[in-house]
């Protein structure tokens, strides 16, 4: 017997859909204000730190693709009940991430690349988990392209170094609106 599922079928379209058009505007219906900013700066720091634009726009968009898949995944009621339980981990990971990422910006001298390396590479393990049998591979190596690029503690060095100051900056003002917001 033939198993059809127009349901299904409505969201792998929707999925496919909006990785096509994984571009600025698409990124606003899904991701709000203070999380464009901290992606157009961390889009800053990846070109500035790789010296090349086209790597830094496909880590960016690997990482607006990923975003918007799950929230379609999530908002479509696709996760059972244990990978709800995994994605709540996933966020209090990724939150913990962030506000350990902050506290390494505002107090000099703390910095430690291999924590936020480590914090990081357990959340694209989650992340992993957690859409093993809703994503396909290529958006698993996307989910991978995005944690390995940003966990990388050359480039967490050097964010963290006198150069990047700026970037810095406004990255921890991002992060700090998102988590007093509750949306991190």
């Amino acid at each position: 017997m033939e198993t059809f599922s127009s349901k299904s079928l409505a969201l792998q379209a929707e999925k496919k859909l909006l990785s096509k058009m994984a571009g600025r505007s698409v990124a606003h219906l899904f991701i709000d204000e203070t999380s464009s900013e901290v992606l157009d700066e961390l889009y800053r720091v990846s070109k500035e730190y790789t010296q090349s634009r086209p790597q830094a726009q496909r880590v960016i968009k690997d990482l607006i693709k990923v975003a918007v898949k799950v929230a379609v995944l999530h908002r479509s009621g696709c996760f059972s009940p244990n990978e709800l339980a995994l994605a709540a981990r996933f966020r209090q990971k990724l939150r913990q991430g962030a506000m350990t990422a902050l506290s390494f910006g505002e107090v000099d001298f703390t910095f430690e690349a291999a924590v936020l390396t480590s914090l990081l590479t357990e959340c694209r393990d989650m992340l992993l988990e957690l859409v093993e049998h809703h994503l396909t591979p290529k958006s698993h190596g996307r989910i991978r392209h995005v944690f390995d690029h940003f966990s990388d503690p050359s480039l967490l060095t050097a964010l963290y170094g006198p150069d990047f100051t700026q970037h810095l900056g406004k990255i921890c003002d991002g992060l700090r609106k998102l988590l007093d917001e509750g949306k991190l």
